[in-house]
């Protein structure tokens, strides 16, 4: 209709010209000179024709219906889903969702990291009974090497087992069920940010490293850290949190002086989060064990400090695997003094004294949260029994 209504306004003039020459027709003198309405009019309506090009119709209808919807439907469907995975629900209810985390983070494995306790041992019906030896090299404990073994020829004579592999299978079975302790999942709940993490443990046995690791982990699933030296009577102390907070990405509140409060830098630490609307705090503390009411005073006032903005989540502590027995010892005195939530185990590539996990979680009921091996950022996993099972049985 519109280019019907355009053709006919612009064709109007062209038929109405002969009409304006009709006076001319009563003139006889000019009538000779009837070639001027030919060559004007009849030539004006074939450029009339031309100007009214597609050019106008093409520019006024389909270029802004056919455009305008296209970038309208692709901004609403990206801008949604962008907003639902940003961390600000994280304080009321959607912190609980990164447990799908740790369950990605153990998918690294680390079952083949473990050190067989079968190693060029022959395991089957005929020499059962040199399991117990077996378990008490690996650190196990005598009483629970008893219970264990005991256990293994139960079901053994119970489903009639014959060969290695079948014993093995019983073996992972029996250790895996010993193993399963609850509240094995990193404290990422709670009302109110940050989560603070206490770090605990003598020094050497790879806390910073484990700092870094956990840090690292941390901001792959978009959480904002903060770590704070308070381990502030060793400088290279503070220099090994330093690099691995720069390799993690995260934000790094140090001593202002050597020998500085620990519980100051722990408080300043989470007044940088706090300022920063930063998820979590991860406190390094020293290693010192020579005193345990030096230690039990040092830590109860971090506590005490940090908890007067938000709660303390977790307090970890880092054991050495290749200390075997001796880190039993000290699971038992830093748990006396520090509130101790969880085990961080590192080194466990490099010892064969993989019992040691057994034995702490069952004398003192603390799981084991994190395995450690290696020396790179994304050497560490979450603790899995049954995992764990398999690579100490070998299968």
């Amino acid at each position: 209709m519109a280019f019907e209504w355009f053709r006919k306004k612009k064709a109007a003039p062209a038929e109405a010209a002969p009409a304006e020459a009709a006076p001319a027709e009563a003139a006889p003198a000019p009538i000779e000179v009837a070639p001027i309405e030919v060559a004007p009019i009849e030539v004006a309506p074939a450029p009339v024709e031309v100007v009214v090009e597609p050019e106008p119709i093409e520019v006024v209808a389909p270029e802004p219906v056919v455009v305008a919807p296209a970038p309208v439907a692709t901004p609403i469907v990206v801008a949604a889903a962008e907003p639902i995975v940003v961390p600000e629900p994280k304080p009321v209810a959607e912190a609980p969702a990164t447990a799908a985390a740790p369950k990605e983070v153990g998918q690294r494995g680390f079952a083949s990291r473990i050190r067989s306790l079968f190693t060029g041992i022959q395991f089957d019906p005929a020499n059962i009974d040199d399991l117990e030896d077996i378990l008490l090299v690996a650190d196990f404990g005598v009483e629970a090497s008893e219970q264990i073994v005991a256990e293994v020829k139960k079901m053994a004579a119970a489903i009639g087992a014959k060969t290695e592999l079948e014993l093995k299978r019983i073996l992972v079975s029996v250790l895996t069920h010993q193993l399963e302790l609850p509240n094995r999942e990193l404290n990422l709940t709670g009302d109110k940010l940050p989560y603070v993490y206490l770090m605990v443990g003598v020094n050497g046995v790879g806390k910073t490293t484990t700092i870094g690791k956990l840090s690292a982990w941390l901001a792959e699933g978009e959480w904002d850290i903060v770590i704070g030296a308070a381990d502030t009577f060793r400088a290279a102390a503070v220099d090994q949190v330093a690099t691995w907070a720069a390799r993690a990405g995260a934000k790094l509140v140090g001593p202002q002086f050597e020998g500085q409060d620990p519980a100051a830098v722990a408080y300043q630490a989470v007044e940088k989060a706090v300022a920063d609307k930063a998820d979590i705090v991860i406190i390094d503390t020293a290693g010192r064990l020579q005193n345990k009411q030096d230690l039990m005073n040092e830590l109860s006032k971090i506590r005490r400090v940090v908890e007067k903005t938000v709660p303390v989540s977790e307090v970890l502590l880092v054991l050495d695997a290749t200390n075997g027995q001796n880190g039993l010892s000290q699971a038992k005195a830093f748990a006396e003094v520090a509130q101790v939530t969880g085990v961080v185990l590192t080194k466990v590539d490099g010892t064969a004294k993989g019992g040691i996990v057994y034995s702490i979680q069952r004398e003192l009921g603390i799981p084991v949260k994190l395995i450690g091996f290696g020396e790179g950022i994304n050497d560490f996993a979450f603790f899995e029994a049954d995992e764990f099972a398999r690579g100490l049985v070998g299968l």
